[in-house]
């Protein structure tokens, strides 16, 4: 085992905790994903309430908040078990933000993104 695995894992799922929903609404001057529309601090709730626009930065953001880190540990040379596990940390980082009080979005966009890059990964 690589002695930086552990430490990616943990890199993707404070790298997921980061709720792009919550911040976009704030830089837009909109109201608070989690108290309007549905309450999903997510890119269809944020359509609701803010637009297109806002919307289609937040589920950019989300794809690629759990696609980085599975390219980054692939870059590194992990074994398939940890690429796994830099994709799921993402994903339990997007649903269960440690910056956000734990409350976060369901992780459809960001398991895509973790999942996208292993067309492209070839084992060994």
């Amino acid at each position: 085992m690589s002695a930086i695995a552990p430490g990616l894992v943990l890199l993707a799922y404070l790298c997921g905790s980061i709720s792009s929903a919550i911040l976009v609404c704030r830089l837009a001057g909109l109201p608070d994903p989690r108290d309007s529309g549905s309450g999903n601090p997510g890119a269809t709730n944020v359509l609701r309430i803010g637009g297109k626009g806002a919307a289609v930065a937040v589920l950019i953001f989300d794809v690629l908040k759990g696609m980085l880190p599975v390219w980054g540990a692939w870059a590194l040379g992990l074994t398939p078990f940890w690429l796994g596990l830099v994709a799921i940390a993402a994903c339990v980082g997007h649903i269960w933000p440690v910056f956000f009080h734990f409350r976060g979005g369901k992780g459809v966009a960001t398991a895509f993104g973790a999942i996208a890059p292993s067309g492209s990964i070839s084992p060994g």
